[in-house]
């Protein structure tokens, strides 16, 4: 009885220490099929699909590498000329347009900054709900509507960040609105940035600018 559950074990256990996975397929459920039971045109799409992802992820790397050279390459220049000036630039270079010396050729570098509100938001709300309980009588229907807008959330529940910003722009004669816009200014915060490069090109140099597509499904 004790050789028959030996022998068993053996048996069992064998083989699988002399798997040759080259010979096997992995399934979706993680399961090694044998390649001689999965299907020839199946075996031909698994290696496309591998061989299209591996040269993808390549493009890939070598996309951000251009960018981490490109964006140094410009950072340099911009301190070169302004070195021309006896100017030291440090930190963030903000953006900036490069154009070559025919006028067809332009690279834009962009600086995209994120910005949330603190509490204090909360602050410039409640004194333009005064203000806006204040001008029921005077008829600013107009401004009501711009500034319930302006503070609607999204579908993730965020704030229309421009929307709120550009209140400031509003040229309102009001006390309380002057406090909520500043509250607003000083709620502001830049919680992270995001650098942008960009081609663009044209024939002559009275045409229009048209980008060059580093998107796949643009090209």
């Amino acid at each position: 009885m004790s050789r028959g559950v030996t022998d068993r074990l053996y048996i069992k256990e064998e083989p699988m220490a002399e798997l040759n996975k080259d010979d096997f397929m992995e399934d979706a459920k993680g399961r090694l099929v044998p390649k001689s039971m999965v299907d020839e045109i199946d075996q031909e799409r698994d290696s496309l699909v591998r061989e299209l992802f591996t040269a993808a992820e390549t493009l890939q790397k070598n996309m951000k590498e251009f960018k981490v050279r490109s964006m140094g390459d410009v950072s340099a220049f911009i301190d070169l000329s302004a070195e021309k000036y006896g100017v030291h630039l440090g930190g963030n270079k903000g953006n900036v347009s490069l154009i070559s010396y025919d006028g067809t050729k332009k690279i834009q570098v962009a600086i995209s900054e994120h910005i949330s509100f603190d509490e204090r938001l909360k602050a410039a709300k409640a004194l333009i709900d005064e203000c806006l309980t204040d001008w029921t009588e005077e008829g600013r229907d107009e401004i009501k509507v711009i500034v319930m807008d302006a503070f609607q959330v999204d579908k993730e529940g965020r704030l229309n960040v421009r929307q709120i910003i550009g209140l400031r722009r509003y040229e309102i004669d009001d006390e309380k609105w002057l406090r909520a816009m500043e509250a607003i200014g000083d709620s502001i915060q830049v919680v992270g940035s995001k650098s942008y490069i960009r081609f663009y090109e044209r024939k002559f140099p009275e045409d229009k600018w048209r980008q060059v597509s580093m998107d796949l499904a643009a090209l």
